[in-house]
């Protein structure tokens, strides 16, 4: 898949620079072009101009360009004849373009020793444009525009072919030595394929960091140049990228952004538009399975804080009970200490806990009823009105209510 993409990536690297102004070679009429260029035999081409010559070889360049994805045999045929043509005669650009295409060709076909040879006879060639060689066929000089968009065409290519071979570091290397001649005429498509297609690498090498920049510069580079479809691919590659990353949102939103931009040229990108809302199905399905754990997470954590506040709240009554026991137990050996005369004593003495129950039995509550008020057990609550009834010397609750009240005491 990886070279599949590549193998398109470098020729549209070719194809959008500002400066080499393409249209799309698929759109013209090969057919009529075959039947052109199948006129020109050895003979007439040798008697040819050299204006003849050129527009021959530009034909065979079409003809090159217009059946790379479609006919592999017949791209490399009419490649071979322009290179033979051009590097004959002195026509460099046409030369290093149709040795690049060679070499891409091999390189689809994982031949590496071959592409790296037409890869290094395209380098030959930019350097006799660099050289300014003339022939008598033709003396033109080309201009450094020309010679760096020859070059930065030839650096995408090398990198697709180190990144396959996964030579990753190098890949990058030629992609960057590209990139800066990007930057240098200001040629913002090509620089958003370039930064996407690392940005395609990284993701498939794992280093998500890497593969967010080079996303992001491709998409800030895309924006810059106002082409939606160059908008559109690096939203999708971030959306799958936090789709990896399970940032579902984030991911559902640039996807929704690159369809947009897709659906405006669906006639042209149907095929890309299918893989973005493919991507776009399987973010709703983590969704969905998100939501789905968020809702289990959530339950057991409520449940977790239940069961949390029902021990927390069982250690406190325990916390309370304890400390309420311990100072009963002290105030019964207080008790078994004081004299016969202060127990004989007419003025009636009570603790404060004494006295809080004696409250709660003058407002008619029940034994349990004060107990758990009072975070005592049952026998402590039975055993305080026993001591109530003996310290008022009362027969019953009626008449310790009413000896109490007389007492001033409730």
């Amino acid at each position: 898949m990886r070279k599949f993409v590549l193998t398109f990536v470098v020729a549209a690297l070719g194809w959008v620079s500002s400066y080499a102004q393409y249209s799309d070679h698929r759109g013209r009429n090969t057919d009529s072009l075959e039947r052109v260029v199948a006129g020109w035999t050895c003979e007439r081409i040798e008697s040819a101009s050299a204006d003849q010559v050129s527009g021959l070889i530009s034909a065979y360049k079409d003809l090159m360009w217009g059946y790379l994805q479609t006919n592999r045999d017949k791209s490399m045929e009419y490649a071979r004849t322009a290179l033979r043509l051009s590097s004959e005669r002195g026509f460099w650009y046409a030369a290093q373009d149709a040795s690049r295409v060679l070499g891409m060709h091999h390189y689809a076909a994982e031949q590496w020793d071959s592409a790296s040879f037409f890869y290094n006879k395209s380098l030959e060639m930019i350097r006799k444009m660099e050289d300014k060689v003339t022939t008598r066929y033709n003396d033109k000089i080309y201009d450094q525009k020309s010679i760096d968009d020859a070059k930065s065409a030839l650096y995408g290519a090398l990198g697709n072919m180190y990144n396959v071979m996964d030579s990753i570091p190098r890949a990058m290397e030629y992609y960057k030595m590209a990139g800066d001649i990007f930057d240098k005429y200001g040629w913002k498509e090509s620089n958003a394929i370039l930064w996407y297609n690392m940005g395609e690498t990284w993701l498939e090498e794992g280093d998500m960091s890497q593969a967010e920049e080079c996303y992001n510069k491709s998409l800030g580079y895309a924006r810059e140049s106002g082409d939606s479809l160059q908008i559109s691919s690096p939203l999708k590659g971030l959306g799958a990228l936090y789709l990896a990353q399970g940032k579902t949102s984030r991911a559902l939103k640039c996807l929704e952004e690159a369809d947009k931009y897709y659906s405006l040229h669906e006639d042209q990108e149907f095929r890309a538009r299918l893989e973005t809302l493919d991507v776009m199905r399987k973010v709703l399905i983590q969704q969905k399975k998100q939501l789905r754990w968020l809702f289990w997470g959530a339950l057991c954590l409520v449940m977790l804080m239940v069961v949390l506040m029902l021990y927390v709240r069982r250690n406190v009554l325990l916390k309370r009970k304890s400390t309420v026991a311990d100072e009963v137990i002290e105030e019964a050996i207080s008790d078994m200490e004081k004299t016969e005369d202060s127990l004989d004593s007419p003025d009636v003495e009570l603790t404060d806990r004494e006295r809080q129950i004696l409250q709660f039995i003058s407002q008619g509550k029940t034994s349990p009823q004060i107990a758990e008020k009072m975070y005592l057990s049952l026998p402590t609550i039975k055993w305080y009105r026993k001591k109530l009834l003996i310290k008022f010397e009362a027969s019953n609750t009626a008449d310790l209510v009413f000896k109490a009240k007389e007492k001033g005491l409730i």
